[in-house]
């Protein structure tokens, strides 16, 4: 049997490698250089603000997993600095569009001021990204026009875990969400995030960032994102585990781009000079088609016919 097992692992990561070779790279941003120019920067008010250049090595972030070289080049977001208003702030690349099945694929960081346990003042905000805006207007709370997931920087909002469908935001009854729930005391969250430390760089730098962060929280710890969007089904997947996913057929309205953002949902703005570290960063953003089914086909049959050879060699 062991021979068997080993053989049929083997075509299950042939399958993966071949699946992944077979898709077409669409678009692809490391931020590892200026780019400023190629990205449309939309607020809903004066006071958010977004860095396409940004060396996250300054707040003592570690390079991002697919980074290369070391990079600590990445978009980072900051809103409702000092004006005491819900906003957000989103960007989009420029002249882009993507139609048909597609995956979108970055790293996620996202921090705030500690102490890290409770968080500081002002540190509730929510890392946002999403398909299906033009780039012409801010993607936030208050008002979207797309497919939006969102992410608590830490557990001071019940709704951690967001889906917005044209600014309508799921409710945990609504079937999008694989916890059933958006809060992050949620055992689907607590199971596989959270208990996070900030890093030792960033606390030499800011002594004030102690502690870990709550249970099932997504802050601090470089995430990986996946978005799906294929037979009209858009999934959200942080670290491997499905958070999301909402039919996109009724959304006629949508378009084509995508987006990456922050927002604040609290009137009132942090006190603590160290404001700046409630902060979402992205990098290394891929664009990917899905296999066409062609390929999909003979990825099948391919895995069939090892799958075949290890019982021939079974026997």
């Amino acid at each position: 049997m062991k021979p068997k097992v080993f053989l049929f692992g083997t075509s299950l990561v042939i399958g993966i490698s071949l699946c992944t070779t077979a898709r077409a790279q669409l678009y692809s941003e490391d931020f590892d250089t200026d780019h400023t120019a190629n990205w449309s920067v939309k607020l809903s008010g004066a006071d958010a603000f977004a860095n396409v250049f940004f060396d996250y090595s300054t707040l003592g972030i570690p390079s991002a997993p697919h980074s290369t070289g070391g990079s600590t080049r990445g978009i980072r977001f900051l809103a409702n600095q000092s004006a005491g208003v819900q906003q957000g702030i989103s960007a989009t690349p420029i002249g882009q569009g993507f139609t048909g099945d597609y995956t979108v694929r970055f790293d996620m960081w996202l921090n705030y001021n500690g102490p890290l346990g409770t968080g500081g003042s002002g540190s509730t905000q929510i890392g946002s990204f999403g398909i299906g805006t033009t780039g012409l207007t801010a993607q936030w709370a208050g008002s979207s026009s797309s497919i939006m997931f969102g992410a608590g920087t830490d557990a001071g909002s019940a709704s951690a875990y967001r889906c917005y469908t044209n600014n309508t935001l799921a409710g945990a009854a609504s079937g999008v969400y694989a916890a059933g729930s958006l809060s992050a005391a949620n055992a689907y969250y607590t199971s596989r995030y959270g208990g996070a430390s900030a890093p030792a760089a960033q606390v030499t730098l800011y002594p004030g960032q102690t502690g870990t962060t709550p249970a099932g929280t997504a802050g601090f710890a470089w995430r990986d994102v996946l978005i799906i969007n294929t037979n009209s089904i858009v999934s959200w997947y942080l670290d491997g585990s499905l958070i999301a996913s909402v039919n996109r057929t009724p959304l006629t309205t949508l378009s084509t781009n995508i987006f990456l953002g922050l927002f604040d949902i609290n009137n009132s703005s942090s006190t603590d000079a160290n404001d700046f570290l409630i902060a979402s960063i992205f990098d290394n953003i891929v664009v990917s088609a899905v296999p066409e089914p062609t390929s999909v086909a003979l990825m099948g049959a391919g895995l069939g016919i090892i799958a075949w050879a290890a019982r021939r060699r079974k026997v």
